[in-house]
């Protein structure tokens, strides 16, 4: 794992959790819909607080009643805090499963390139296209992996100096300018289907 210091939760200890777990990150991007970024990349550092530390093992086993609990108490880890819950631990089983629970091997293992790093990250369970582009983006401007061809399988994502996403937050200047970028493409698309 690549040293790095991540400012996506904009709040020391759950960046200094998404800096040093990679399901930790995993998740936060997982919790990126619907809900401030800021705010689900805080995600994992609550469930963290609660369970004694931040396991991948721990949250696949958990009883689903009694996670979706703990994930839903306030200050809950998403507005949709019990189907985030839900989501949270298909995706810790699903990492177990296919990659030993060794989140890292998504990007690693028999040294993928960039397009088969996104074909990965879209098979996770609550990744789609975009947030798989985007956690590409984010590994490859922020955490230094870059297998080959990863900035055309992100796409737009891997501008550089844009603040289109995630990938692009390394502070709170660059949050609101990402939040500014967002608020900016939703009024477009609102006033072409208007025309």
């Amino acid at each position: 794992m690549v040293s790095r210091k991540l400012c996506l939760a904009q709040e020391p200890e759950a960046d200094d959790l998404l800096s040093a777990d990679d399901f930790a990150l995993l998740t936060g991007m997982l919790l990126d819909q619907q809900y401030p970024l800021e705010h689900a990349f805080r995600g994992p550092r609550k469930l963290a607080d609660r369970m004694g530390g931040f396991d991948i093992h721990k949250i696949a086993a958990a009883d689903p009643g009694e996670f979706e609990e703990l994930a839903s108490t306030p200050p809950a880890i998403h507005r949709y805090g019990r189907s985030m819950a839900r989501r949270t631990q298909d995706l810790a089983r699903y990492v177990i499963e296919h990659y030993d629970g060794e989140t890292s091997r998504i990007w690693t293992r028999d040294d993928p390139d960039g397009k088969e790093v996104l074909r990965r990250l879209k098979e996770l369970p609550g990744y789609g296209d975009q947030k798989a582009r985007i956690f590409l983006a984010l590994l490859g401007k922020q955490l230094g992996v870059r297998p080959k061809g990863w900035e055309q399988a992100a796409g737009a994502y891997s501008e550089r100096n844009s603040r289109r996403s995630a990938a692009d937050i390394v502070d709170n200047e660059s949050l609101l300018e990402v939040r500014a970028f967002k608020k900016q493409m939703k009024a477009a698309a609102k006033a072409e289907q208007g025309a």
